[in-house]
């Protein structure tokens, strides 16, 4: 067993976002997203894996293949590996999001930034 946190993968910092990784294992990582205000994640995709995000922390909005969508504190959002997506913190407040990543395409996917 292994126990964690979430408060100790919150980590702000300005102008830009961090990732945190939680945990790491064959081809699935759980990591956090957090943005300070008015930052993003550029459009990227995981092909041939599986993205399951939970809005932990305050609110943005995701663009998936061109379609915004607004998301709040305990949205759940499911992305196929194949769709293009990213993520705004449009707000004045930070915001985390909580990334399950199922069949990692590649070790790069799994670092902390």
């Amino acid at each position: 067993m292994e126990k964690n946190n979430l408060a100790q993968f919150q980590e702000y910092q300005e102008n830009k976002f961090t990732k945190r990784i939680i945990h790491k294992e064959a081809e699935n990582v759980i990591f956090i997203l957090n943005f300070s205000p008015g930052t993003e994640l550029p459009s990227h995709n995981h092909p041939g894996a599986n993205v399951y995000i939970l809005v932990l922390d305050g609110h943005g909005t995701v663009t998936s293949n061109g379609t915004e969508t607004s998301v709040v504190k305990g949205d759940i959002i499911h992305i196929t590996g194949d769709e293009s997506f990213s993520y705004r913190n449009d707000t004045d407040i930070e915001s985390s999001l909580y990334v399950v990543l199922t069949k990692t395409p590649g070790e790069h996917y799994a670092q902390n930034i």
